[in-house]
């Protein structure tokens, strides 16, 4: 299939499968409920089986085709199967080399090493050091707090309302719906459901405010903490850019009194939302950085990156028995210089801002859409009640409605679409294409997602 050239069979009406492939897509699904936890989450909003992919397309064993906004959570920054990771993965398999090795030093993890610092904002690079830990992003993120607790001496931390940072029990004391916790919680600075009822350069300074009063006032109750960690998109708290003067304000705070200052760039890094990394669209430089998700490039991988005067650790103080997996460097490796060498950081600023200014003209025609953001191609779009009034006097907009945003999901993947649920309610439909989409592609993403929203608003389920 020609780049950029959409798939008949991803329209709706189109084609169907055999009999046999039907029946065998509903047995896998059928098996699934029956075996797999209940945890399970996406396959529940997405009853597909998919069985082959390419850059923005995955078809399922029932021979349908969708367009894949979902990309991995943001795993997959230049899509499913891409050339150059295929490439990589087989020069590594064809080598001979060991594909697990703890974390001995090879020439696989050696060239991962140097573009990832490549790659770093270049005052932060100088002084790095960098601990491969396990597979999974929330791993790398227990491993900052060890670090930085170690490195202070200092036990609380500061986190942030909407914040979601992993499904480990640390991790998950530092996310928006935690419950017993050693975490002091800060707002964070938002236009649309501002803490403060305000939004813009305003709601922003008071948060800041916040934060400084919290740590100034020996009666606040919260101790001097061993770091902050912050997201500069919120992902899962419903796409929300952080602005950079606020994050500013927070490397300043942070570093007039000693806290390490922590950018979970799990979903946000390698070119997502039109830099390399998040934090440069403020031009901060943080203590520590936590990377995972498209660094490997669609395989598992995470660490964390920080500045070398934290580096306190014994031998053994965070590990992992699959920290050296090899086919995954080799993939990041690829994908990291792809990223770096095409500027598809660039590409997905311009194209984002063009997907967004096309879905803030759509919220012009539906009212049951409250608001349109995001940074780059980390882009969300808000789900509301249109029938209840907003309040402009009070400055507060219409209620959450994720009856609309699931309703709005299930008509995109019946349009061949598939798009992610996030935010406080679940009430945000979120778009994470691959870097390497298309202007086609993008084209055919907003019709089919403005074709859903319209069904949904006429009153149907899509």
């Amino acid at each position: 299939m020609p780049v950029g050239r959409e798939p008949e069979e991803t329209r709706e009406g189109s084609p169907g499968a055999s009999e046999g492939a039907r029946a065998a897509h509903e047995g896998i699904l059928r098996r699934q409920s029956a075996r797999e936890s209940a945890a399970r989450t996406y396959a529940r909003a997405l009853p597909i089986v998919p069985v082959r992919a390419r850059g923005l397309t995955i078809e399922g064993a029932d021979g349908r085709r969708y367009l894949d906004c979902l990309s991995g959570a943001g795993t997959l920054a230049l899509g499913h199967n891409h050339p150059v990771v295929l490439e990589a993965i087989r020069k590594v398999l064809d080598s001979g080399a060991p594909l697990h090795v703890l974390d001995l030093a090879t020439p696989v993890k050696d060239a991962f090493t140097t573009e990832l610092f490549r790659t770093l904002p270049p005052e932060f690079a100088a002084r790095a050091r960098v601990q491969f830990c396990g597979p999974a992003g929330t791993d790398a993120v227990e491993a900052a707090f060890k670090l930085v607790r170690a490195a202070t001496g200092r036990a609380g931390l500061l986190a942030f309302t909407g914040a979601y940072h992993g499904m480990t029990a640390g991790a998950l004391e530092a996310s928006g719906g935690a419950s017993d916790v050693r975490v002091a919680r800060l707002p964070y600075p938002q236009d649309y459901r501002c803490p403060f009822g305000i939004g813009g350069e305003r709601g922003a300074e008071l948060a800041a405010r916040w934060t400084e009063s919290v740590l100034d006032d020996t009666k606040s109750g919260v101790p001097l903490p061993a770091g902050m960690i912050l997201e500069p998109v919120q992902g899962e708290g419903g796409v929300i850019p952080a602005p950079d003067a606020w994050m500013r304000r927070m490397r300043e705070i942070t570093a007039a009194r000693s806290i390490p200052l922590i950018a979970d760039e799990v979903q946000t890094g390698v070119g997502r939302t039109g830099t390399f990394w998040a934090v440069e669209h403020s031009g901060i430089t943080p203590d520590v950085m936590v990377l995972s998700k498209a660094i490997g490039g669609s395989l598992p991988l995470a660490v964390v990156v920080y500045r070398d005067d934290l580096d306190v650790w014994q031998p053994g103080a965070h590990a992992g028995t699959f920290r050296g997996n090899q086919l995954a460097m080799a993939a990041g490796t690829a994908t990291l210089a792809y990223v770096r060498e095409n500027r598809l950081a660039e590409r997905a600023a311009t194209l984002g801002t063009r997907m967004i200014a096309e879905l803030r003209r759509l919220a012009g025609e539906f009212s049951c859409i409250g608001d349109v953001r995001g940074r780059g191609l980390m882009i969300g779009v808000e789900l509301v009640h249109p029938e209840t009034p907003s309040d402009p006097a009070a400055d507060r907009p219409r209620p959450a409605a994720p009856e609309l945003a699931a309703a709005v999901q299930r008509a995109c993947l019946r349009r061949g679409l598939i798009v992610e649920l996030g935010g406080r309610h679940a009430s945000v439909v979120r778009l994470l294409p691959p870097l390497t989409i298309t202007d086609e592609q993008a084209a055919a993403v907003l019709d089919r997602l403005a074709d859903a929203v319209g069904a949904v608003a006429r009153g149907g389920s899509g």
